[in-house]
C-alpha cells in the first residue's frame, strides 16, 4: 500500500489500542495488542508519518533507530542483587531500566501524555548479539526485565531484504504476532505532502514529468544508484537556500542528495530550463494580469515539457500567493479566539494590560506544551509564533494609548485587528485575481487540454489550494471539474507522462 494508507492504518491501530470499556481497561488486551511493523524501501517516509500520527492522535512518540544501540543500552547493564528462595539466599542476576524504557517514562513526565508510540526503525537490521532481544521485545514487548508501559504502542519499522545486506528475516513464530503493513512508494501521494510541504516547484514540475525517477533503486558494478522521496525533499530544502544566497544549483550539488548520476545530471539540467522559462514566459506578469499575447504564440510551438512547466510555473505562482492568504487566516482566526475570551473578562477589569497579558500567557502556555509534547507541525507552529506576535502589537497599542478603562481598551485591540483583517481580506482578493488571470492564460493557451486537466488536478491535491476554493467562489474551476471528467482524463495523462 502507499504512505498515506499507511498512515492511515497506523491511526485506526492506535485509535483500535487505546479504546477503553466503561471500566477504564482496554477493549483489545495488552496481549492481544499486535505491534506493528512496517516494512518498504528505505527514504519513502516511514519515520515521517510516525511522527504525523503522534501529533494526528494527540499521543505521545518516542523514537529510535535500533542499529545505534548496543545489547547493553537496549535491555540494560546487569548487577547482582540478593534474593530469599525456600529460606536460603541466592545471588542473582538482574538488569538495570533499559535506556529505551526509560526514554519513555521521561516522555510522559516532560509531556504529560501517558499514552503513545514506541517506534523502532531499522528493527531487521540489528547485530547478532542484540537480535535475540529484538524478538524477545516484539513477542513479549519488553527489554529486558522491563516492560512496555500500558497505553504505549510498538511499531517498527525495517527494509526488504533486496535494499540492505544486514537485514534478518524473523521466524514465523514472530511474524505471526505483528500487524505487518507493506509500503511502496507513490509519487501521487507524496505529492500531497510536498504541496502542503511547501517543496520546491522546480522538483514537482520535474518529477510530474518524470514520474519514474521519484523512487529509483539501481545496483551497478559501480554500488548502489538512487533516488529517494527523501533525498528529493531534503534537495529541495537546500537549493531554497542556495537560492537565496545567490549560489548556482549543479549537476554536484544534486547529486549530492540524488545519488544517481543520470538523474541527478538531468535534474541539474531541467533546474536550469526551468528557470529559463519562469523568465521567457513571464510568469509573474501573467500572474499580475498584464498582456499575455506574444506567450500564447510562444507556447503554441513549444514542447510537450515545455508547456508541462509552464503550467507548473503558473500552479506555483498561484499556490504562493493562496498559501500566503491561507496562513494568515490560519494566524487571524487563532488571535480572534483568544480576543473573543479577552472581551468577556476585560470590561469589568480595571487592570485591562494585565488581562491581555493574562490571556497571552495562557496562549504561550497552550504553544509551549504542544510544542514541547511535538504535537505541532511546523505550520501549527508558526501560526502560533504569529499570533501572539500580533497580540503583542495589540496590547502595545493598548498601553501606548494610556487606557484605564476596559471598553475603551478593548476598542483599541478591536480596531487593530481590523485593520489585520483588511490587510488578510486585501491578500485573498489578490489569491483570488491571481488564480483568475491563470485561468486566463490557461484558458487561452490551451482551453480543453490536457494541460489543463493537469491544472486542475494540482489545484485539487494542493492542501492549501482546497481550503482556499472553500471559501473563493471560482466558477471556472467548478465548471472545469465537471467537463475534462478528471479522474479519467486525468488517468490517461499520467500514464503519458510516466511513460517519457
Amino acid at each position: 500500500m502507499n504512505i498515506k494508507r499507511a498512515k492511515q492504518e497506523l491511526i485506526d491501530a492506535v485509535e483500535a489500542y487505546l479504546l477503553k470499556d466503561e471500566f477504564g481497561e482496554y477493549v483489545i488486551p495488552l496481549i492481544r495488542q499486535r505491534p506493528v511493523l512496517l516494512l518498504g524501501a528505505p527514504g519513502i517516509g516511514k519515520t515521517q508519518i510516525m511522527e504525523q500520527v503522534a501529533r494526528e492522535c494527540h499521543v505521545g512518540l518516542v523514537a529510535y533507530t535500533i542499529t545505534h544501540h548496543t545489547r547493553q543500552s537496549a535491555i540494560g547493564l546487569p548487577f547482582i542483587s540478593h534474593r530469599t528462595y525456600d529460606g536460603r539466599d541466592y545471588a542473582v542476576t538482574e538488569y538495570t531500566m533499559s535506556e529505551i524504557v526509560a526514554s519513555i517514562y521521561n516522555k510522559i513526565e516532560e509531556t504529560g501524555l501517558k499514552e503513545g508510540i514506541l517506534f523502532i526503525d531499522e528493527i531487521n537490521c540489528v547485530s547478532e548479539t542484540l537480535a535475540p532481544a529484538m524478538l524477545q521485545f516484539l513477542q513479549y514487548k519488553t527489554f529486558g526485565n522491563h516492560e512496555i508501559p500500558k497505553g504505549w504502542i510498538i511499531v517498527a519499522a525495517g527494509n526488504p531484504p533486496e535494499y540492505n545486506k544486514s537485514v534478518r528475516e524473523f521466524d514465523v513464530v514472530t511474524m505471526d504476532r505483528v500487524k505487518k503493513i507493506d509500503v511502496e512508494p507513490d509519487f501521487q501521494v507524496w505529492k500531497e505532502y510536498a504541496y502542503q510541504e511547501n517543496i520546491h516547484p522546480c522538483i514537482l514540475s520535474y518529477l510530474s514529468l518524470r514520474t519514474g525517477f521519484f523512487y529509483k533503486m539501481e545496483t551497478t558494478v559501480d554500488g548502489r544508484r538512487f533516488a529517494t522521496p527523501r533525498g528529493w525533499e531534503d534537495l529541495s530544502r537546500m537549493i531554497f537556500v542556495y537560492e537565496k544566497l545567490g549560489k548556482a544549483v549543479t549537476a554536484d550539488v544534486v547529486i549530492q542528495y540524488i545519488q544517481h548520476p543520470k538523474i541527478a545530471g538531468d535534474f541539474a539540467g531541467y533546474y536550469e530550463l526551468y528557470r529559463k522559462y519562469e523568465a521567457d514566459y513571464q510568469i509573474d506578469e501573467i500572474l499580475q494580469g498584464k498582456s499575455f499575447e506574444g506567450m500564447i504564440k510562444k507556447v503554441a510551438h513549444a514542447s510537450f515539457d515545455e508547456r508541462m512547466s509552464v503550467v507548473n510555473l503558473l500552479f506555483s505562482g498561484v499556490g504562493q500567493s493562496i498559501r500566503k492568504a491561507v496562513r494568515t487566516e490560519e494566524i487571524l482566526e487563532r488571535v480572534f479566539e483568544t480576543l473573543k475570551m479577552i472581551k468577556e473578562v476585560i470590561f469589568e477589569s480595571g487592570e485591562p494590560e494585565l488581562i491581555i497579558e493574562q490571556h497571552m500567557e495562557l496562549l504561550r502556555e497552550e504553544w509551549e506544551h504542544k510544542r514541547g509534547a511535538e504535537l505541532l507541525n511546523r505550520r501549527e507552529d508558526h501560526c502560533y509564533r504569529r499570533a501572539l506576535e500580533m497580540l503583542e502589537k495589540y496590547k502595545n497599542k493598548a498601553t501606548e494609548a494610556g487606557k484605564a478603562d476596559g471598553n475603551e481598551a478593548f476598542d483599541i485591540l478591536k480596531k487593530e485587528f481590523s485593520e489585520d483583517q483588511r490587510a488578510f481580506d486585501s491578500l485573498f482578493d489578490q489569491a483570488g485575481n491571481v488564480l483568475e488571470n491563470a485561468f486566463d492564460f490557461m484558458e487561452t493557451a490551451f482551453l480543453n487540454s490536457q494541460e489543463m486537466v493537469v491544472f486542475i488536478s494540482d489545484l485539487n491535491t494542493d492542501f492549501y489550494s482546497i481550503r482556499f476554493l472553500q471559501e473563493y467562489e471560482c466558477e471556472r474551476y467548478y465548471r472545469y471539474n465537471r467537463e475534462l471528467l478528471f479522474e479519467d482524463v486525468g488517468s490517461e495523462i499520467r500514464k503519458r507522462i510516466e511513460a517519457l
